[in-house]
């Protein structure tokens, strides 16, 4: 689908600098920054959206872990004494 965009002359000139070191055109330069930028905040919306769904869920039901539980099975990933997630509780 077609579409323009108007940008200030300075900023023109700086992607077509990036372009040349980078032996790309323009429109590749743009269109990548738009696809970044894009996947960058869908990511920032799913981890948003996880989140209030996991502190609704802990307001219907109370589950939980500590900070101690957490931090004392992560530390022990990638070790010979990894441990299981913990259980949660009330």
């Amino acid at each position: 689908m077609p579409t323009s965009l108007k940008i200030d002359p300075e900023m023109k000139s700086r992607i077509q600098a990036l372009a040349q070191q980078r032996d790309r055109s323009a429109h590749w330069i743009m269109r990548e920054a738009i696809r970044e930028y894009v996947d960058r905040e869908e990511a920032r919306e799913g981890f948003r959206q996880e989140a209030s769904d996991a502190w609704m869920a802990y307001q219907e039901t109370g589950r939980h872990l500590t900070a101690a539980e957490t931090i004392g099975w992560l530390e022990s990933w990638g070790t010979e004494s990894e441990r299981e997630a913990p259980e949660c509780h009330d």
